[in-house]
């Protein structure tokens, strides 16, 4: 009941729930303490709200956004606490104090400060969004940005400004209790006060030399920036805050590039989740201001989704384009018809080669390229299971879809089906569940047959712990634990320290060239923390992942089999040579499910019953049964590329291939520019 109630009020936890509760049953409570009149009722209820609506604010409710829409906004709320305590002094016969005059005119006075605050806070803001946003870009040698507004003045401004009110709210109402009026003098004094220093505190940020340069200034520095720098290949995203994935992926390939690579975003909240990079990034949000950077250095531009913000960059003739998309799979994103306006579509292996010439949408065969998967290179050869220990099974199923086709996802109809045989499975297996990130977010069934599988997990998880039959090592699980502490403690230093929190975007702009020693350390210590995570619980312990550590190619590389749908996870499991199952969601049979998605072809094909799952655990308790193990190798190539040479090295060839191309053409254009302005003079 608890969890539907969750799930209707869109909050994310039980606490959220209660939180939510007692903020708007806390009203109706202040207004009768008020009508009574209680005092000690008043404090209490009032207290109340002031905690709960604090709560909320801080856990980014979906329920306080919700409240701003029906004009219950937070400014509103205050007043009518304000309100409700006016009323309880007149309802006190104290109408004629002077603690009721001085009640009134201090909210009044509050409120007029909130007009000076608001616009300050937003002259600031608009003064310090600067038309670009940057890291690893060295822009404080050639232009100054100064401080941001320190003490968190704009952080949360609203919300601290309105808070001040809670002095005069306290004084009044032991003012009103004691029945003398200095208390709430006090009380007003200090709201007053303390909101007249919020006002002053900010003005200095108005003016002088802490505003940030104009517009243009920056943009010409940017320019001049890349003139010098002089990127040669481009990575360009745009896409929203869940699909930050899609660019993530792609970091570490960009990093391994022989040419200068740059990165270039075009949603402030992708570069706020961006991971960690050594490559230049600059977030332009502003069509107009793309168009006219001076790119012209970049000689292959790729795109890792199809979005209509791409037309910004594809308009540029002197570089060349490609889509490198974000995953390569048997769905049909993986053939878009968009894909035909780019200069080249690079994809994994022949299978991609193969896909786009049945789907016949326009994309010819000489314009596309075979080159692997760099970011598979972390996914390690299967070696068999270590004897001793008991074989681990990954379910990763993807998410519901946009469209809430059934055979999206196995998670609805065979989700259950397929952990409870797993969790029965004799000779034992362990099982490892790790959902899509999106799972949930378009269907509700998709969510609650995630809460089911996650609680099976949980509850077998609590009873094999509890098996006398099963003994962990509880030295090396402490030991392990302790490592982790230590290695987590070091990485919240290092990113806490410098590792881009800083006091808005504008100065993370100016400091944001990333410091190579503590990028190094870092992704060394995720390696180490990655290795401590595994070792800190028993090897037979049943768990559900969720977030983003460990890594899906983590969880492959502890795993022995995997159970998922289609998807560029199937894709990416083949890598490692390990027994796989896919489930038939859709119920096409296994001769058409196979035809339709050739991932599959080397997969144990389970129905939504998961009847078959028999098949994929025989083969991972012996390897040398295993009958779909040759068609495996075969699919992997025909997949992923040859293992020779290097995904990296195929991907850096194809680079340097079409610079070629779009420096030929670049020559070739200038050639009939110069012999055409040689004729008009002659």
């Amino acid at each position: 009941m608890i969890s539907t109630a969750i799930r209707v009020a869109r909050v994310g936890s039980a606490a959220e729930l209660a939180a939510a509760v007692l903020m708007l049953a806390g009203f109706p409570a202040i207004m009768v303490a008020a009508l009574i009149p209680s005092v000690p009722a008043f404090a209490a209820a009032t207290a109340v709200t002031y905690l709960a609506d604090h709560y909320l604010h801080r856990q980014g409710s979906y329920l306080i956004n919700r409240l701003s829409k029906v004009r219950a906004g937070l400014s509103i709320r205050f007043l009518i606490r304000q309100l409700l305590l006016i009323l309880l002094l007149a309802r006190l016969d104290l109408s004629n104090n002077l603690i009721f005059y001085g009640a009134t005119a201090c909210f009044i006075a509050f409120y007029g400060l909130q007009a000076p605050h608001g616009a300050l806070v937003t002259l600031i803001r608009n003064r310090r969004r600067l038309p670009v946003a940057t890291r690893n870009v060295d822009l404080a040698s050639r232009i100054r940005i100064p401080d941001a507004p320190r003490f968190g003045l704009l952080n949360r401004s609203a919300e601290k400004m309105l808070h001040l009110d809670l002095a005069a709210v306290v004084g009044i109402l032991v003012a009103a209790q004691l029945d003398t009026a200095t208390p709430g003098f006090i009380g007003i004094g200090v709201t007053i006060g303390l909101g007249s220093l919020y006002v002053v505190a900010l003005m200095p940020y108005v003016r002088g030399k802490k505003v940030p340069p104009n517009a243009d200034k920056v943009l010409a520095k940017v320019d001049e920036w890349l003139r010098d720098y002089k990127p040669e290949t481009v990575l360009y995203f745009s896409g929203s805050k869940d699909s930050t994935y899609q660019v993530n992926m792609w970091l570490e390939t960009m990093e391994q590039l022989d040419s200068r690579p740059l990165i270039i975003l075009r949603e402030r909240v992708i570069l706020q989740n961006l991971a960690p990079t050594t490559v230049p990034v600059i977030c332009v949000p502003g069509g107009v201001h793309l168009m006219n950077m001076d790119l012209s250095s970049v000689r292959v531009a790729l795109y890792a989704a199809n979005v209509g913000k791409n037309i910004h960059l594809l308009r540029v003739p002197t570089m060349k384009h490609v889509f490198i998309g974000h995953g390569d799979s048997d769905k049909l994103a993986s053939v878009n018809p968009f894909s035909k306006a780019y200069d080249e579509v690079w994809v994994a292996g022949r299978a991609g080669r193969d896909r786009y010439a049945i789907a016949d949408v326009g994309v010819r065969d000489e314009d596309i390229v075979e080159v692997g998967r760099p970011q598979l290179a972390p996914i390690q050869d299967w070696q068999g299971v270590p004897d001793g220990r008991m074989p681990t099974v990954l379910y990763a199923p993807t998410w519901e879809g946009w469209d809430g086709d059934p055979g999206n996802t196995s998670l609805m109809l065979a989700g259950e089906n397929i952990v409870k045989k797993l969790l029965k499975a004799d000779p034992p297996v362990r099982v490892l569940y790790k959902p899509h990130p999106f799972t949930g977010t378009v269907l509700a069934k998709a969510g609650a047959a995630h809460e089911k599988v996650t609680a099976l997990i949980e509850k077998a998880a609590a009873e094999r712990a509890a098996d006398p039959r099963l003994q962990a090592d509880a030295a090396a699980v402490a030991a392990a634990k302790a490592e982790l502490a230590r290695i987590e403690a070091r990485l919240t230093a290092l990113v806490g320290n410098g590792g881009g929190e800083k006091g808005d975007e504008a100065e993370a702009t100016r400091d944001g060239v990333v410091d190579v020693a503590r990028y190094e350390e870092i992704a060394r210590l995720r390696g180490e923390w990655n290795d401590a995570y595994w070792r800190s619980f028993p090897v037979w312990e049943h768990r559900v992942i969720t977030g983003s550590e460990p890594r899906l190619y983590d969880c492959f590389n502890v795993s022995d089999a995997m159970v998922s749908d289609i998807s560029s996870v199937v894709s990416d499991f083949i890598a490692s040579g390990k027994p796989y199952a896919v489930t038939d969601s859709a119920g096409l049979g296994v001769e058409e499910f196979k035809r339709q998605n050739t991932a599959v072809r080397a997969a144990t094909i389970l129905s939504n019953k998961a009847s078959e799952l028999g098949g994929l655990l025989d083969a991972v308790r012996d390897p040398a049964g295993d009958p779909l193990a040759e068609d495996r190798v075969e699919l992997r190539q025909y997949l992923l590329g040859p293992d020779e040479p290097t995904s990296i090295e195929q991907f850096n060839t194809a680079v340097a291939n079409l610079a070629i191309k779009a420096e030929a053409r670049n020559v070739g254009q200038e050639s009939r520019a110069a012999a055409s302005a040689a004729e008009t003079v002659v």
